[in-house]
């Protein structure tokens, strides 16, 4: 049974191996959960995913596995042995009941009336007095009222939030191939992170606090230490404008989240390729340009520089001087690019459209090779990979 709950989980592209496989059946050899399928969904979850952005696939993965199960006595019997099911009544009930049981002709009659009607029953049932279902006083199901039944599925109207939950796919945007959202844009950004203690020492350090305490004999000597943070400077480059109107929304969570986990921070904003120029304040763009070799002069090389934009344009606005849509520019664009990856080392492209789409643009493919294939899709997986470039 688990071994095709597995195939499901390899054929879902949930990166689960025969180690995840013996260790969920080796949970359910020491009774971790049993009988249970909310506590088997989070159980199955917890041993064979390693990481969230896997759970909408998992969630998937189980749906298909469980909703193709035909047979509901293949799935008693994996679940609910009969050895069990007797042992469980034995313990259970009470002499009275027992004696209610007798009345059927005995457990051994109760069991085999049971499975017959999982036999005979095509259907889901509720109410009334002989099928397996809810409600009603049949001796089989759950929800309803028989002294002398077997309970199958949940009680009452409680429903299973683990059907729910894998039905609902509530985990579905951190899907690494779906664009991002502000849930988990700040985890893919985490990759890209290295510590520093800076600024007033305004942390209570606890380690140092019970060393001293101890040199001086057991009186409280408090020790503070400066806060930790992200040491790592990003230079963001925002393409503004035309194509990119319609990736507004995911632009500005990526910028917000940026803001968020990356204490120096600067950001410019450009149109289709950057030029000599580029601006901080859209709303006064042809007013207040800042020349893009001052921005290159001013930030160090250990600045991190990512390039936010979708790489469609006529391919003369890179490779030609005069090629912009805006005005002269003296120099080709591509000679821009080429300045600031000899300046910063670690520099990638972020593209919001998908990768697969990518071949369709002459522009787009220029663009690849002046950054040296660094550029990724802006998805989770893409974003990830990214920050694991600029934090080599």
């Amino acid at each position: 049974m688990l071994l095709n709950l597995f195939n499901e989980m390899r054929a879902a592209k949930v990166p689960v191996s025969v180690r995840e496989l013996l260790d969920l059946i080796n949970a359910l050899k020491h009774h971790v959960v049993f009988a249970d399928m909310d506590e088997f969904y989070y159980l199955a979850r917890t041993v064979m995913v390693k990481d969230e952005r896997h759970f909408d696939k998992f969630d998937r993965a189980f749906a298909a596995y469980f909703n193709g199960l035909q047979n509901l006595d293949e799935l008693l019997q994996a679940l609910i042995p009969e050895d069990w099911l007797r042992k469980e009544f034995e313990r259970l009930l009470t002499d009275e009941e027992k004696a209610q049981i007798q009345s059927l002709g005995g457990l051994d009659k109760l069991i085999e009336e049971f499975k017959k009607r999982l036999e005979e029953q095509k259907e889901r049932h509720a109410g009334g007095n002989k099928w397996i279902g809810t409600g009603g006083t049949s001796p089989f199901g759950s929800g309803g009222y028989n002294p002398m039944g077997i309970r199958v599925g949940d009680a009452g109207q409680r429903q299973g939030r683990a059907a729910k939950v894998w039905e609902m796919r509530e985990y579905k945007n951190l899907d690494d191939q779906v664009e991002l959202g502000t849930r988990n844009i700040k985890v893919a950004l985490r990759r890209l992170r290295k510590f520093a203690r800076t600024g007033a020492a305004e942390e209570l350090d606890i380690d140092s606090t019970i060393d001293h305490t101890a040199r001086d004999g057991g009186l409280l000597n408090i020790q503070m230490r400066p806060e930790r943070h992200n040491a790592v400077k990003l230079l963001l480059l925002f393409d503004i404008g035309g194509s990119m109107d319609s990736h507004i929304k995911v632009c500005e969570e990526l910028f917000s989240a940026c803001r968020t986990e990356f204490k120096h921070l600067e950001y410019y904003y450009f149109h289709n390729c950057i030029y000599e120029s580029v601006w901080k304040d859209n709303m006064r763009r042809t007013q207040e340009r800042i020349p893009t070799m001052d921005v290159i002069h001013k930030y160090g090389s250990d600045y991190k520089v990512v390039i936010v934009g979708d790489a469609a344009m006529a391919p003369y606005e890179i490779t030609q001087p005069g090629g912009s849509v805006e005005h002269w520019n003296e120099e080709a664009g591509h000679v821009w690019i080429t300045r600031l990856r000899e300046k910063f080392p670690k520099m990638i492209w972020i593209n919001p459209y998908p990768k697969d789409a990518w071949g369709y643009t002459t522009s787009t493919r220029i663009i690849q090779d002046l950054m040296e294939d660094q550029m990724y899709p802006l998805t989770l997986e893409g974003l990830e990979q990214g920050m694991r470039y600029l934090a080599k």
